[in-house]
C-alpha cells in the first residue's frame, strides 16, 4: 500500500514516457519518412506539418516501466498486467503498422481489436453480468459471453481512435478515464486495477507534454488502440472482480468515445447515406475547431490563424467528457445515477452538435477574437 501513495513512482512513469517521446521527436529526421503523418489533404486532418504518429510507443514504454517497478510488491499485479499487455499486443501492433505503413485498413484493425478482446476473455474472463437477470443468465453461457466481450471491448478499443483528432484530445480523455477507473478501484480496494490505471494515466501525461499544445508527436493508431483496449479491459475486470461496482459504470466511464462512434455510424449511414467507414470532417471535435475556434480568429492575410488553434479545441471536449465522468466516478455503484450521467452527456453532446452543425453556435462558447481586437485597435 505504501507504493500507492509514492508520488515518485508516478513521476518516474511520466519521465520514462516523456523521454521516449522526446527520443521520437529528436530522431524524426531518420524515421519521419515512415512514421510521419504527411497527408494533410485527408478530410479529418487538422495539422499543417508532417508529424510522427508513433507516440503510442512512449505510452507503452512508460506504463511498462512503471509496472515493472510496482509489480514485484503485489502478487496479483504481477500476473494481471503481463496478461493484459500480452492481450493488447495484436491491436497495438496492428495500429503501429498502420502508423508506419498507412496500409492497414480499419476493418483489419477492428479484427485485431476483437482478437485482443478474445485473448483477454480466455486468460482473464469477460463480461458476465450487465445488471438484468435475464441478460445475466444468457451471459452465463460462455459462447455468448465471449461474443459479447469481443464486441464490447473491441468496439470500445476502436472507439477511442475515433476521437483522436486534435492535439491533446484522445490523450487527455484517456487520462481522465484512467483516473476515474483508478479512483473507483481504490474505493473498492482493488489495488492491482488501481495501479495499472494510475500507471496508464501517468504514462499518458508524460506523452502529452509532447502532444499538447504544440503537437510534436501524435498518439497514432497504435497508441489510441493500446489505450482504448487497456481502458476497456480495466473497466470489464473492475466489474468482474468487484460485484458491488455497477456494470453500468463500465459503460459510463467509456461513454464519450462509444457515443461518438455510434453517432458517427448513424450520421454517415442514415443522414448522409455514405459508407460508415468513410472518413469525414463532421466529428464534434472538428466542428468545434471550425466553428468555435478557427472562425473566432481573423483568417485574412494580415491576421493568420494562431498556431495553437488546434490545441484550443481540446479543452471544450475535456469539459464535455467530465459531464459524464464526474458523476460516474462518484456514483459508481448506483445504476440509476450512472444512467442519468450517460443521459446528461448524450443530451449535452447532441445539443452542442446540433447548434454547431447548423451554425447556431452559442456566443458564450466563442473565444476572444485576437484578429478582431487588433483591427479595432484595442
Amino acid at each position: 500500500m505504501a507504493q500507492v501513495w509514492d508520488s515518485f513512482t508516478w513521476l518516474y512513469i511520466c519521465i520514462v514516457a516523456f523521454l521516449v517521446g522526446g527520443l521520437i521527436v529528436a530522431s524524426e529526421r531518420w524515421h519521419g519518412v515512415f512514421t510521419g503523418d504527411s497527408d494533410m489533404s485527408k478530410p479529418q486532418a487538422s495539422h499543417t506539418r508532417s508529424t510522427p504518429r508513433v507516440g503510442g510507443i512512449a505510452v507503452v514504454a512508460g506504463s511498462l516501466a512503471g509496472l515493472l517497478v510496482l509489480g514485484p510488491s503485489n502478487m496479483t499485479l504481477t500476473w494481471l498486467w503481463p496478461v493484459l499487455f500480452i492481450a493488447a499486443m495484436p491491436v497495438f501492433v496492428a495500429g503501429l503498422l498502420e502508423d508506419i505503413t498507412k496500409d492497414i485498413g480499419s476493418g483489419k484493425r477492428l479484427m485485431a481489436a476483437f482478437a485482443s478482446a478474445a485473448i483477454a476473455w480466455w486468460l482473464l474472463g469477460g463480461v458476465s453480468r450487465v445488471g438484468w437477470e435475464w441478460a445475466d443468465w444468457v451471459l452465463s453461457f460462455w459462447p455468448v459471453s465471449l461474443l459479447f466481450t469481443m464486441v464490447a471491448v473491441g468496439g470500445c478499443t476502436h472507439a477511442l481512435n475515433i476521437v483522436d483528432g486534435m492535439n491533446g484530445l484522445a490523450g487527455m480523455i484517456a487520462t481522465l478515464m484512467a483516473l476515474s477507473l483508478a479512483l473507483v478501484a481504490l474505493q473498492v480496494q482493488d489495488i492491482p486495477i488501481f495501479l495499472i490505471a494510475a500507471a496508464l494515466a501517468s504514462a499518458t501525461l508524460g506523452f502529452l507534454v509532447w502532444n499538447f499544445p504544440f503537437g510534436r508527436v501524435f498518439l497514432g493508431d497504435g497508441g489510441a488502440y493500446f489505450l482504448g483496449f487497456m481502458l476497456a479491459e480495466l473497466a470489464v475486470q473492475l466489474v468482474v472482480r468487484n460485484p458491488n461496482v455497477s456494470p453500468f459504470y463500465a459503460l459510463a466511464v467509456l461513454f464519450y468515445p462509444v457515443f461518438e462512434t455510434m453517432f458517427s455510424i448513424w450520421r454517415r449511414r442514415f443522414k448522409r447515406g455514405v459508407p460508415v467507414d468513410q472518413p469525414d470532417a463532421l466529428h464534434l471535435h472538428q466542428l468545434v475547431f471550425r466553428r468555435l475556434v478557427r472562425s473566432t480568429f481573423s483568417r485574412d492575410s494580415r491576421h493568420a490563424l494562431p498556431a495553437l488553434s488546434n490545441a484550443m479545441t481540446s479543452p471544450y471536449l475535456w469539459v464535455l467528457a467530465l459531464i459524464g465522468l464526474v458523476p460516474a466516478t462518484i456514483w459508481w455503484d448506483n445504476a440509476w445515477a450512472l444512467c442519468a450521467s450517460i443521459g446528461a452527456f448524450s443530451a449535452a453532446y447532441i445539443w452542442l452538435y446540433s447548434r454547431l452543425v447548423s451554425w447556431r453556435r452559442p456566443s458564450w462558447l466563442l473565444l476572444p477574437s485576437i484578429g478582431r481586437r487588433n483591427r479595432d485597435g484595442s
